[in-house]
């Protein structure tokens, strides 16, 4: 058994890649494989170099851009004195996961195969390229890429003499054991997030707690989008930043369906436990305390209301004694499936809490064990920075629209941050939010004599609201502002603002209120109408355009 090992390394934004990165390292276990399953940034890419067998698994993000948590692996692997041979003992294989309706579909991936090839790698299997925009999303790819894959892998590793291929009905055992701890046994100070001082920049395994200062709708109450200008005290935090940066909130789940998850699952919210790795060697997840309450890791930490991944019907149906919900999970989880899953949950966008309503005879019989294998841990959300230091020394404020919607479900649908942050009511008493702070994609001109085109319709204009505080505050002119929203008496954002610069002689604005008359009015129609000016900023100014929606 000794050489048998993989170790699948996965870039992820959004936690579809991690998803698959962890069906892989299923797979492995099912046949005696031993498998460590990482994020890219979190092993040492030193170390490549005695790894024999990997497997990458890399979404792309923005522009062809790596995902954040793949960003150094990338900076190293792409450095100019590493030597032509210096992974030739490495065999492995890449699964891109992209959107073909962007134009650098999949990029990440096929550049990380090309470069490995330049290093001497060699390749189990061409690059796979999985789809978002297939009918069947990315598995339509990933499925048929993985049959090809074990079977290379068990060609160069065969199994162990006597040793099967573990069955797919047999339940694999849970990352972590859950051990409850005796009712009486001490207490810990709080579950809370206690604002510390900071050792480094806050970080997202080190978020700042910062107190709510104001919370303040900016639409009037007869339009039908509600949209908050938040305020953060960031005094004694270490974060700087500037205009184009943007704020990572870690939101938490709404004490409601805390409350109905634990009910449906028929655990106490208030019993403590201890996490134990199943294997020598994993770690604890981050974030979570140990000793932890129940309802610390429901609000906190558990992705109730993402929607549900394939994976997570496939775990659910091994727990089933119901043989119609059985059925049903295991449709769910079979290729086969996967247009029924979509009809079922992406579509009408089902939470994984109403997911667990509707197969009740099944959730009860979810050990607590395995409730981290079940539900992925709950992301952080990134938002424009809405205001500048320099307008507003240790504050932080953020333009949120809460998301609102309806499907074919009778319950509205809710975004998870937007609506917990606007809940959140400062007057209650002392209420933080955890949040840190990462670089954006945008940089504003250095020279002061650069003039700036914003055109940023609604929420867009976050940025260059802090954009414009901090050039107004270092003197700079040149600051020309396009800003569309639909009705100018109901969500006409920071209006007061603007028209005092526009007064001041410091911005030139210039609006589009699209339902304010017949005919519909945008952002590009004013910009069309004052052609000759922004043309004379870019031929002879030399000004930079922004954009933002």
């Amino acid at each position: 058994m000794a050489g048998r090992g993989l170790l699948v390394l996965f870039g992820s934004q959004t936690g579809t890649a991690q998803d698959t990165a962890e069906r892989i390292g299923r797979g492995a276990k099912r046949r005696h494989l031993r498998c460590r399953v990482e994020a890219l940034d979190s092993c040492d890419v030193a170390n490549l170099i005695h790894e024999p067998l990997v497997v990458f698994v890399c979404a792309t993000t923005g522009q062809g851009d790596p995902p954040d948590n793949m960003k150094m692996f990338w900076r190293f692997l792409f450095r100019k004195n590493l030597p032509a041979g210096s992974l030739c003992q490495l065999d492995y294989a890449v699964l891109g996961l992209g959107d073909s309706s962007y134009p650098k579909f999949n990029f990440v991936a096929k550049k990380l195969h090309k470069r490995l090839l330049q290093l001497g790698g060699n390749p189990l299997l061409p690059v796979a390229l999985g789809d978002d925009q297939h009918e069947l999303g990315p598995d339509a790819v990933v499925d048929p890429w993985l049959v090809a894959l074990w079977d290379k892998i068990l060609a160069l590793y065969p199994l162990p003499p006597g040793l099967e291929i573990i069955s797919p009905d047999v339940r694999l055992p849970p990352k972590y054991t859950l051990r409850y701890l005796p009712e009486d046994s001490p207490q810990p100070n709080s579950d809370l997030l206690q604002p510390t001082a900071p050792r480094a920049a806050p970080c997202e395994l080190h978020p700042f707690a910062a107190r709510v200062l104001s919370n303040r709708r900016v639409t009037a109450q007869s339009h039908f989008q509600d949209v908050r200008l938040i305020e953060f005290d960031i005094a004694g935090s270490g974060i700087t930043f500037s205009a184009g940066d943007v704020v990572m909130i870690q939101p938490q789940n709404c004490p409601e369906d805390v409350q109905q998850f634990c009910q449906l699952l028929r655990l106490e919210p208030h019993r403590r436990f201890v996490l134990e790795p199943t294997e020598p060697g994993t770690a604890l997840p981050p974030l979570l305390p140990q000793p932890c309450t129940v309802q610390y890791l429901v609000t906190h930490y558990l992705d109730i209301s993402c929607v549900p991944r394939r994976s997570f019907f496939e775990l659910l149906a091994s727990f089933s004694t119901n043989e119609l919900e059985r059925e049903k999970l295991q449709e769910f989880s079979s290729a086969q499936g996967q247009e029924e899953l979509y009809s079922y949950c992406n579509r009408p966008r089902r939470t994984t809490l109403e997911a667990l309503w509707d197969f009740p005879h099944t959730t009860c019989a979810v050990p607590a064990d395995y409730l981290l294998d079940l539900i992925p841990r709950i992301r952080p959300r990134a938002f424009s920075i809405a205001s500048s230091l320099l307008a507003h020394p240790e504050r932080m404020q953020i333009l949120v629209a809460v998301v609102r919607y309806r499907t074919r479900l009778s319950k509205p649908r809710r975004g998870l941050c937007s609506t917990w942050l606007a809940s959140l009511n400062p007057e209650q008493g002392d209420v933080r939010v955890p949040l840190w702070v990462k670089k954006g994609g945008m940089k504003f001109p250095a020279d002061p004599a650069t003039p700036v085109i914003m055109i940023g319709p609604g929420t867009g204009v976050a940025p260059f609201r802090a954009a414009i505080q901090e050039r107004v505050a270092l003197g700079r002119r040149g600051n020309c502002l396009f800003f569309g929203c639909r009705y100018k008496s109901k969500d006409f954002y920071c209006q007061t603002e603007w028209e005092e610069l526009v007064t001041k002689g410091l911005l030139t604005l210039f609006t589009a209120f699209s339902r304010d008359q017949e005919e519909k009015v945008y952002v590009q129609h004013r910009i069309r109408e004052n052609g000759r000016l922004v043309w004379e900023l870019l031929s002879s100014g030399n000004a930079h355009v922004y954009l933002a929606g």
